[in-house]
Order: structure tokens, then sequence, then C-alpha cells
């Protein structure tokens, strides 16, 4: 049987960090706001799936959830504004936000689910990061240190057929990481990406649906494809990427920086 990945409890959090996880009220984005809940920080989640959402409130009614699409640059700006006036200012920015994109053959992938996909992948990121930074200088004035994690994926270091956009959007989130800690880190703000592999959950299930549609196989043999190319040979879980975007924000991370840190039983191949 499986191990199964525990809730971690760092000790050195610094206590009341003030926290926005975009996409936060379900998967892996749910598992990481959770997670510095019970590390006492206050958090603000973002979400579109209005039931995700109404669950997070009423697991968490002290802490906010508040309705933004990641994609939509006003949207997260209104998003950006009252979750920092709601924290009274920003310790760690959490850019979890991501859509999986088409399944199918480049020649296949229509314009409009490309500037989709690349549009709440990175774009995203570029919003929320440049509203939260101004905030995020001033508590690593403070405090010596804030954080910006960016969720990207084994996709952002290996090539992905069939996975074009969610690839490119991934392999852009690196680069985005790794520029903003060359430029930030100087002012105490640590910036990494973390990459996980294949996540269980309902998304994967519907890539493997959709690879197994691309390629005429059953869902079945593209999950047992997908599995063969992990060296611990299964899936990752929320809570394995959640344990690790708290180690980020702890004593135990005080020197990772610009690190795209994977988080994916080494996943040698997609």
């Amino acid at each position: 049987m499986a191990e199964i990945a525990a809730p971690l409890i760092v000790p050195g959090v610094r206590p009341g960090l003030r926290v926005v996880v975009s996409a936060g009220a379900a998967g892996i984005g749910r598992a990481i706001a959770d997670a510095f809940i019970a590390h006492g920080a206050k958090v603000v989640v973002s979400d579109v799936d209005e039931a995700a959402l109404s669950g997070f409130r009423s697991a968490h009614p002290e802490h906010g959830a508040l309705h933004a699409d990641a994609g939509d640059g006003a949207a997260v700006e209104r998003f950006m504004g009252e979750a920092i006036d709601r924290l009274g200012g920003l310790d760690v920015l959490v850019n979890n936000a991501g859509i999986a994109g088409p399944t199918a053959p480049i020649e296949a992938i229509t314009p409009e689910d490309w500037q989709r996909t690349i549009a709440i992948n990175l774009d995203g990121m570029f919003h929320h990061t440049r509203h939260a930074v101004p905030s995020l200088k001033a508590a690593a004035a403070a405090h010596g240190a804030a954080w910006i994690t960016n969720l990207a994926s084994v996709a952002g270091r290996l090539g992905f057929p069939y996975r074009t956009p969610y690839a490119a959007s991934k392999w852009g989130v690196v680069g985005l990481t790794e520029s903003l800690s060359l430029e930030l880190g100087p002012r105490g703000i640590r910036v990494n990406a973390l990459l996980p592999g294949v996540v269980e959950g309902p998304r994967i299930e519907r890539v493997f649906q959709g690879r197994a549609q691309a390629l005429g196989i059953t869902p079945e043999e593209a999950k047992a494809q997908g599995l063969a190319k992990v060296a611990l040979g299964g899936m990752v879980t929320g809570q394995d990427v959640a344990n690790m975007a708290i180690v980020l924000c702890s004593p135990l991370g005080h020197h990772i920086a610009g690190q795209p840190i994977s988080v994916c039983g080494h996943v040698f191949a997609l």
C-alpha cells in the first residue's frame, strides 16, 4: 500500500502570515490554504467554483473566499485589492490558479483554447504578482522575508505531446519564477516554483480520458502509460505539494530561491 502524505507541521513558521492563494478553494490550492491555516496564517482564497468557495467558507468562516477568474485581469485587480485590504498587507502569494487546457494534436487545438490556457496559467500569475509585489516588499522590509510560490508542473521541465498549450504555459511559469527571483530577491522576497507530477484527483482523470481519445486507447491504458513514467510508480497528492509550500515559508527554506522544485515521485517523461 502506498504511503499517504500527512499534513506537515513545520516549526518556526512566522505566526500570523498573511496569505493569498489563487484558486484556493479546491484541489491543490485548498490543500495549501488549509496547511497555512493550520500554521496560524490568515488566508484569503479566490476561485471560480461557487460550490468550492461555499465549502471553504463553511470550513474556515474566519478567513476569506472571493470569486475571481485568474484569466481576467480586471477581476484579479479587484480580488487582490480586496484581499490585501482584508489581510492588512501580504506576506505570501501562492499563484496556484491553472487549467489543464486541451488534450489534442496541435492541428486540432483552437486558438481560443490556446489563448485561454495561457491567459489563466501564465497571464494570471503576472496579474496577481504585479498587484502583490508592493505589499510583499513592505512585508519583507518589516519582517525580513516575504514569499511568492508559483505552481508550475513537471510539464515545465519536460516536453508534453498533445498538451502543448499547458506545457508552454508551465515552461513560462518557470521562466517567470527565475526572473522574479533575480528581481525581487535583493528585496527579501523568495520566489520559487513547485512542479507537481501526476496529482490524483478529477483533473488528471479527465486528462487521461483526453489522452486516450487522442491516441485511440482506453483511459486505463493511458493512465498505465503515464504512471509507468514515474520512478516511484504512483501519483502525488495535494498534501504533498502543500507540505513543500509550507517548508519554503519556514526557516528550513530560508535560502531557497529561484528554484523549480519538483514534487512528483520523479517523473522522467510525459
